[in-house]
């Protein structure tokens, strides 16, 4: 792999340089972004999240896929160095997926319950520095700001109602509870309250500024916007969808009969592992149902007690794996050795995640876990996901694009990420565990197959729900009675309930998440078979000479790709 060129102080001359040209212009726009990345540890403001700023972005876009046209017409064998063709077509896929939804003023839609700038904009003090008074100043400054920038999304909302583009009532209601939630803590002023007693005073009146604005926002939701949707569907139909899905997968899904072929996949593949879980069932309990030996679990099963805790043995678990994977089936720089489990601020998503290092690593990589107010948590369902969100998942890929982004460029290993790979790579990686024996017992075993049955029912009930294709003629259960009808979001709740062992509060947050973010939630099951097909496609071409471990690190080391190109590019490694 070699390194990038150094850029001309006038032009970029390699898509390289045109995308880490894209990565500082962002970073102007949309400061998060540089927090996000460390490149700006002094950094206190925040973007515009005006129509004016939407607007930006989008001509950021343009001029920089006309940079890109002009690089590659002045240099055609760029084409033939693997690393400048895959970031020349991935900045391409996204930067076109971009304009597309904002052509369609997506933009003016993104009211969600995990990707709002309302979101954003609560999540990025968690991943500033507060190490020091200085840090502490920066983080007073950007907060102080919090009722400006959410003013300037009201704008952004205001427009939307204007042109009639409008989120569903159940995204809104759902928000609203959320922002609640905040306001109860309240969430900035107990954020704050660790800072050094000198800064108090000044943290203390940002704090309790950025929760009223919190308060404004959630009563403006709640009086204003809400009423105005009535009306609005749940899915979005086969158009946006097929849009999202683009920016979500980096695939044309929507082509010909794609989303109907993923459809029926997600079926089988759900048919498939449901077999698996009553073998594992019966397992745990004789004669035991999936749901049934799950409930068992969930009461009886091995548990930790406190909220300390399970983020110990969260922690405990993933430097286990480090050192047993380091050497064997991985090859781990030292700074992909720190990562950090944290317990998610109240207010969250129900579903854990993760957050990525700074470029530089000063910021590890974060797991964090939604307590939802338990202060029980049942291990059978908890160590399947934490391979998912930290080793070998989550973590190692994208702690190892931070490593290799000077060979490769800060936009491929960040910005340029597309959803599927990503997810996709930590399904994968769940799934090596099992192949490892890493689920030895039948009680995290089922665990397993309880996270791999979730995604796949994902495929089913997210293309179904959102095109309102017709239950399959084998639906089991609640559903048996409805085969041959279109999905309804009562239905797939009905079916997400039958095929989950999670709580009833996760699940209701996952319906609603599929409501709210069309074509994410495929792109877990659909970027594992991207990863699977790679591999294998890699085995047969190497035969005996394949390595496992040297594939699994130049898999993570080609930075990120859309599944059009992915499963291609895995099989030639």
């Amino acid at each position: 792999m070699t390194a990038a060129t150094p850029a001309s102080p006038t032009r970029p001359a390699t898509p390289r340089q045109v995308a880490d040209a894209y990565v500082a212009a962002a970073c102007e726009l949309d400061p998060m972004l540089a927090t996000q990345l460390g490149v700006a540890p002094g950094e206190d403001r925040l973007p515009d999240l005006s129509p004016d700023g939407l607007a930006a972005e989008a001509t950021l876009a343009r001029d920089t896929l006309a940079e890109l046209d002009r690089v590659l017409a002045a240099d055609p064998a760029l084409d033939d160095d693997p690393v400048e063709r895959r970031c020349a077509r991935l900045l391409r896929e996204r930067l076109t997926a971009e304009l597309d939804a904002y052509g369609a003023g997506e933009g003016y839609r993104s009211l969600n319950i995990l990707f709002s700038p309302v979101h954003s904009v609560r999540q990025i003090f968690s991943l500033m520095p507060s190490a020091t008074g200085d840090d502490w100043a920066v983080i007073a400054r950007r907060m102080a700001r919090v009722p400006a920038a959410f003013q300037a999304y009201r704008t952004t909302l205001e427009e939307a109602v204007r042109r009639e583009l409008l989120v569903a009532p159940r995204q809104v209601r759902t928000i609203v509870e959320q922002l609640d939630e905040w306001t109860a803590g309240p969430y900035f002023a107990s954020f704050v309250a660790s800072g050094p007693e000198a800064l108090q005073a000044e943290l203390q009146a940002a704090a309790a500024a950025a929760d009223g604005a919190v308060a404004d926002m959630r009563d403006y939701l709640r009086d204003e916007y809400a009423p105005r949707t009535e009306g609005v569907p749940d899915g979005v139909g086969r158009d946006r969808y097929a849009m999202a899905v683009r920016r979500w997968t980096g695939s044309d899904l929507g082509r010909g009969q794609g989303l109907e072929e993923a459809y029926a996949w997600g079926w089988s593949e759900h048919k498939r592992i449901l077999a698996e879980q009553r073998i594992e069932a019966d397992r745990v309990q004789a004669g035991a149902t999936p749901m049934e030996a799950m409930r068992l679990l969930a009461t009886s099963g091995p548990a930790v007690e406190g909220v300390e805790e399970i983020r110990v043995r969260l922690q405990a678990m993933m430097d286990e794996a480090i050192a047993e994977l380091d050497g064997t089936h991985f090859d781990l720089a030292e700074p992909l050795r720190r990562v950090e489990a944290m317990i998610a601020p109240p207010g969250s998503a129900a579903a854990p995640y993760y957050t990525r290092p700074s470029q530089d690593f000063s910021r590890p990589g974060r797991t964090w876990l939604p307590t939802l107010g338990r202060t029980r948590f049942p291990l059978w369902d908890l160590v399947s996901i934490w391979y998912h969100e930290g080793v070998p998942g989550h973590h190692l890929q994208l702690a190892q694009w931070a490593y290799v982004s000077q060979q490769l460029s800060t936009y491929q290993t960040s910005v340029g990420s597309v959803s599927a790979n990503v997810e996709g790579w930590a399904l994968y990686a769940e799934r090596f565990m099992d192949e490892l024996g890493y689920f030895p017992d039948p009680g995290t075993r089922l665990g397993f197959l309880d996270a791999q049955q979730l995604r796949s029912v994902r495929v089913v009930i997210d293309i179904g729900m959102h095109l309102q294709l017709p239950i399959p003629d084998d639906a089991e259960g609640a559903l048996a009675e409805h085969r041959g009808q279109p999905w309804t979001p009562d239905l797939a709740r009905a079916f997400l309930g039958e095929n989950s062992g999670a709580a009833l509060a996760f699940l209701d947050s996952e319906l609603v998440r599929y409501l709210g973010i069309p074509g994410q939630a495929i792109g877990y099951k659909l970027g594992e078979r991207a990863w699977l097909a790679g591999r294998e496609a890699a085995r047969q071409a190497r035969g005996e000479a394949f390595d496992l471990k040297a594939w699994h690190m130049a898999a993570l080391s080609q930075g990120s790709l859309g599944l059009d190109d992915l499963e291609a590019e895995l099989g030639r490694l």
